[in-house]
């Protein structure tokens, strides 16, 4: 049984690797969000009246502190079956399974419902990956 304080500890160790990743993809792929053909896909809870709304730092870090739980939870339930002897192989190993499984289907369904260039899902596709990889192996390492 995993310790709760490792849960909690490997979830903030999520958040900070997501927030650092999605803010340099967010910072490649600025033209899409400033582009005014696209302002209508965004959430008002991402783009105020004036561009970026000043909560939305706030809902990120929650739903990938969530993000974060959910995926070290998982983790420590199925750890004795990922492959590998050291944490590095092991979340790595992990990490990829996420992606394979949540990611590549969440970006396909993404391609057939929301009127985005395939170039800015693409990137989107590589930010989860990394991050998901970078997570694997600090949780890995946290919850072992």
């Amino acid at each position: 049984m995993v310790k709760a304080w490792k849960i909690i500890v490997a979830a903030i160790v999520f958040m900070i690797i997501s927030q650092v990743i999605h803010t340099i993809e967010a910072q490649l792929t600025m033209d899409y969000y400033t582009d005014p053909t696209y302002f209508p896909v965004w959430s008002k809870i991402m783009m105020g009246e004036n561009g970026l709304a000043p909560q939305f730092i706030y809902y990120s870090l929650a739903f990938a502190f969530i993000n974060g739980l959910l995926f070290t939870g998982v983790y420590s339930v199925v750890a004795k079956g990922v492959p590998g002897k050291t944490f590095g192989k092991k979340g790595t190993r992990y990490g990829l399974l996420v992606w394979l499984v949540a990611g590549i289907p969440s970006a396909l369904s993404m391609v057939l419902l929301i009127n985005l260039p395939i170039d800015l899902i693409a990137y989107w596709i590589v930010s989860s990956l990394i991050i998901y990889i970078l997570a694997g192996i600090a949780v890995a390492r946290i919850v072992k």
